[in-house]
């Protein structure tokens, strides 16, 4: 058999105090430290005695995270921060934070989401705006294999654990989530509406404005539109959008009014339009229709203005369950009080798939373990994986360009967060000096600079 070698001939040995692991992270917690991250989680948990604590808290909060970002899963990940003293200064202890974490109550943990929202005020204006907001409410399922956790119990899917609910913007930003026991529905209409008015209560005053309970229709300022997925599909929750002057997208369940609608309107080809292809498939043909049924099925209940616009295309081997029986189309459909011609409201309502991705990259950054035995501090603990992310987002619109501006967590990772750097000091001054071979080292260096 032939020897191969995978790795060098090189040897491990001590040493190497001048070389640190982690530079992306610096660069990150720079871009935290220049919008004010740390400021505003340390206003939201103010020292309960009467000494200042060793390790400020707002500080402490945004080592966390970053040791999210860089894949952290427990409070013992910000031990790798303290080994580089170089990058992140005084780094607090495993216990010190797991000691903050348990001490989150109520008003502690309304005060860390109104921090992220405090920092959301001053970098949202940065970004270009166009059109509505648009969010997207969803839910996911944290298993866990202790009894001994507050607040886990058995879910739907038949495992145990937890079941979080979590509103994010199309672009993939956490606004705002709620922990939730496993056994938790996934259909509760009164969670739905909490979810929306906590991520309402964290956007920035002009996105807000008159999407409030019972404010008036005239304060807004900006349109603001929630995507849920069937589990949403109720005209109450349709109602209390409506109150908040929100506009809504639910897809649809099977009903008999709907699928009498779909049969009435089966073979007539006068009523389905072609679909707007995705760019994406460009080369490949949409035989994809769409049709607005509003008005062959009764929508009495559902806030005036709704509409019902379904969406079949050829049946492919495998397909999920339609909301129609039939041997040659898949059928699927929503309810909507959004304008447009039937096929613009169709793309609209389709990009909610995108919650998928942005419940994946919520669970890639800490939500998918529950460290905490108490359940206030399991709360805390999902909250900063919510802001951890939204950090990263943000560093990600501001300060990152192609295809790392929409990277994955593994991706940033493996290409920014933990690229090594050499320690130097020059005129004064502690240089970390980067490797110019590994991928991602310029991108990094030009994204330490302010833009």
């Amino acid at each position: 058999m032939v020897k191969l070698r995978s790795v060098s001939d090189a040897v491990l040995a001590w040493g190497g105090d001048r070389v640190v692991s982690g530079a992306g992270l610096f660069v990150l917690g720079g871009f935290a430290d220049r919008v004010g991250l740390a400021g505003e989680l340390a206003g939201a948990l103010p020292p309960a005695g009467e000494r200042a604590p060793v390790h400020d808290r707002g500080v402490l909060l945004t080592h966390l995270c970053l040791a999210l970002a860089g894949g952290g899963e427990a409070c013992s990940d910000i031990e790798h921060l303290r080994g580089e003293p170089e990058l992140f200064g005084t780094v607090g202890s495993d216990s010190t934070l797991w000691r903050v974490l348990n001490g989150v109550g109520d008003a502690q943990l309304a005060g860390l989401w109104q921090a992220a929202a405090a920092v959301r005020e001053r970098v949202w204006p940065r970004m270009p705006v166009s059109g509505p907001l648009v969010v997207d409410i969803d839910s996911t399922l944290v298993e866990v294999h202790s009894e001994n956790k507050e607040g886990a119990a058995a879910h739907f899917k038949g495992g145990y654990g937890f079941h979080p609910m979590v509103c994010s913007t199309t672009d993939g930003e956490p606004l705002w989530g709620m922990l939730r026991p496993g056994n938790a529905a996934a259909n509760s209409i009164g969670d739905h509406l909490s979810v929306l008015d906590g991520a309402i209560g964290v956007l920035p005053a002009r996105d807000a404005a008159g999407h409030r309970l019972g404010d008036p229709k005239g304060l807004v300022r900006r349109r603001l539109l929630v995507r849920i997925d069937a589990a949403g599909c109720s005209a109450r929750i349709a109602v209390g959008c409506r109150n908040r002057n929100v506009g809504f997208a639910v897809s649809a369940r099977a009903t008999d009014g709907i699928d009498a609608a779909i049969a009435a309107a089966r073979f007539d080809e006068d009523v389905w339009t072609r679909a707007i292809p995705n760019p994406k498939h460009a080369r490949k043909p949409c035989r994809a229709q769409v049709a607005e049924l509003t008005a062959l099925v009764d929508l009495s209940g559902w806030p005036e203005g709704t509409r019902l616009i379904v969406r079949r295309e050829p049946r492919h081997p495998g397909a999920r369950r339609s909301l129609f029986p039939s041997e040659n189309w898949r059928y699927w459909g929503f309810l909507t009080d959004a304008k447009g011609s039937p096929a613009h409201v169709d793309t609209l309502m389709r990009r909610h798939a995108r919650v998928e991705n942005s419940i994946e990259r919520l669970t890639d950054s800490g939500l998918a373990r529950m460290p905490f035995t108490a359940w206030n501090a399991n709360r805390a603990w999902t909250a900063m994986c919510l802001i951890s992310l939204a950090l990263v987002t943000w560093f990600q619109t501001h300060q990152l360009s192609g295809a790392l501006a929409k990277a994955a967590p593994k991706r940033l990772r493996w290409q920014l967060w933990h690229l090594p750097g050499v320690v130097c000091r020059h005129a004064r001054r502690t240089h970390i000096r980067i490797p110019a071979r590994l991928p991602g080292a310029q991108a990094l260096l030009a994204a330490q600079h302010p833009r």
